[in-house]
């Protein structure tokens, strides 16, 4: 009974910010509902209040919590050791598509993006928050270049640096014109072109 007790609140925590993350990615972070939250997480207000002090609040822990880990599981581990980036950013972004489609959620953009979009000019803690798995996961790229230079699958004139840039700037804006059109062809178009790119850089 403790236990149970002792995980209960815990428990109420991950229900709502899970439901606070679909909700957003549904509607954007300024046309969520804070009574669809609570209804989908089968909690109170009191409990989100509780919990978080204000829907900004919420919205900064779904961006930490949610958000940054899914970016890290999906584009940051699969560079972890990699030792040809180009290959394996190309094959990173054939499984992100895929996923997407069977979830059917492909244009509904990337909620990262999304929430850039949204929410950075208006408010300086998403603006930082936000940034930050942004620079991380250009960083996680800039090593994977600078390994891949290092065993020669990259040409040695390349900047890591600038390539890890333009890439992750190439992939939110890529699915984020591909949400715009609701067009699943102009994504695997705009693809197409990135993996040109990708492998320009061979040596």
């Amino acid at each position: 009974m403790k236990k149970t007790a002792t995980r209960a609140p815990e428990e109420t925590r991950r229900r709502i910010l899970n439901a606070a993350f679909a909700e957003f990615y549904r509607t954007g972070f300024q046309g969520g509902s804070i009574n669809r939250i609570v209804a989908e997480a089968g909690a109170t207000k009191g409990a989100l209040f509780h919990h978080f002090k204000d829907k900004n609040d919420l919205g900064y822990a779904v961006v930490e919590e949610i958000i940054q880990p899914r970016i890290r599981a999906s584009w940051f581990d699969p560079l972890a050791d990699s030792i040809d980036p180009i290959a394996d950013v190309k094959y990173t972004m054939r499984q992100f598509v895929k996923e997407e489609q069977e979830r059917g959620r492909l244009v509904q953009g990337c909620p990262l993006n999304n929430l850039a979009q949204e929410m950075s000019p208006l408010d300086e803690g998403f603006r930082r928050r936000l940034e930050k798995v942004y620079s991380a996961w250009r960083e996680a790229m800039e090593v994977a270049f600078a390994r891949g230079i290092k065993a020669g699958k990259v040409r040695k004139a390349v900047s890591p640096r600038n390539a890890a840039a333009f890439v992750v700037a190439a992939l939110a804006g890529i699915i984020g014109t591909a949400k715009n059109a609701q067009s699943e062809e102009l994504l695997k178009q705009a693809g197409e072109g990135l993996f040109d790119y990708l492998d320009s850089l061979r040596p």
